[in-house]
């Protein structure tokens, strides 16, 4: 049995990867977690992808009575890393006062390169989010599956791992916003037809027509066009209000991925956290926009660079 850590006292914040090489690794790693969680009467939210979320509901059931388990696809809630962190705090906000576990799986084999940098971006994040709360989050990495690169990525983001049934400090743990400053690459750029669209203050409503307009031409379902404009006109109505006071809005389909939307402007992104928690109503640090736009997007790429912030916002097609 592998024994995973747990908060030691109030206030305290675990977050180790679990390194699996197989799937009976895995179902004891994470099996001996949320048996763990329900033996101490902790609510416990398992958010893993759907296969591995099937098997799991079976090598765990019956469940106690009354045990307190949430189980959510991560292929569904994490198809946009942006949305991940949110749900995982609200789960742990229902349950205040409480240690909660989670056992967050992010990223896995056939993840793109874009998602895999925005989810380790989420990742050294969870650190930020969840310090001095009683929780611990567990992350599973299917070491043969994945990159390498994702996996040592992991030992940054994490400052415990567990590996061959041992509990390790990571001796490559990185600070949070070192790694967001090293997922910030330059985006690789579209070699097919781009439109252009200069925005300023005064020009939001044209510029929602513009894209509304470019929408109706691509294969978005009616809902996923008013979807992409409300996002367009999100992010640029925070380029008129903290990005200098105008931007650019660049659009393209890239056949086989869907549709993207690119704004930049010459903001800075002060609060990196901003967009992935959700905000309150009377939330004075801002963040609703971006918030709004991760969960309508099926991707959000995020780039701070010296010339500004850029959002390139992806729509899948049919």
């Amino acid at each position: 049995m592998i024994t995973v850590p747990a908060p030691a006292g109030p206030g305290a914040f675990v977050h180790p990867a679990l390194f699996y090489q197989d799937l009976t690794e895995y179902l004891v790693g994470v099996g001996d977690f949320v048996r763990g969680a329900l033996a101490a009467d902790e609510p416990v939210l398992v958010a893993v992808p759907g296969p591995h979320l099937d098997v799991l509901r079976e090598s765990l059931d019956p469940a106690p009575a009354g045990a307190e388990i949430a189980w959510t696809d991560m292929a569904e809630l994490g198809r946009n890393p942006g949305r991940i962190l949110a749900a995982l705090q609200d789960f742990a906000d229902r349950h205040a006062g409480r240690a909660s576990r989670i056992v967050g799986e992010p990223i896995w084999p056939g993840r793109s390169r874009a998602e895999v940098l925005e989810a380790t971006r989420h990742e050294a994040l969870i650190n930020t989010a969840f310090a001095g709360r009683p929780a611990t989050v567990l992350c599973p990495y299917d070491v043969r599956g994945l990159p390498p690169s994702v996996v040592a990525d992991a030992r940054r983001t994490h400052p415990t791992v567990i590996e061959s049934g041992r509990v390790l400090l990571s001796p490559s743990h990185t600070d949070a916003p070192t790694v967001c400053a090293d997922c910030d690459r330059p985006l690789p750029e579209h070699d097919g037809s781009v439109l252009r669209f200069e925005y300023a203050h005064g020009g939001l409503a044209e510029l929602r027509e513009y894209a509304a307009a470019w929408a109706r031409s691509t294969p978005l379902a009616p809902a996923r066009r008013g979807d992409l404009v409300l996002a367009i006109s999100e992010a640029a109505a925070n380029s008129l209000s903290h990005g200098g006071g105008r931007g650019t809005l660049r659009l393209w389909t890239a056949t086989g991925k869907g549709v993207v939307a690119e704004i930049h402007d010459a903001g800075r992104l002060v609060d990196p956290l901003a967009g992935r928690r959700r905000p309150s109503l009377t939330s004075a640090n801002g963040g609703r926009g971006l918030w709004m736009i991760h969960q309508l997007c099926d991707l959000v790429e995020v780039r701070a660079s010296d010339d500004g912030l850029t959002l390139r916002l992806h729509m899948a097609t049919p």
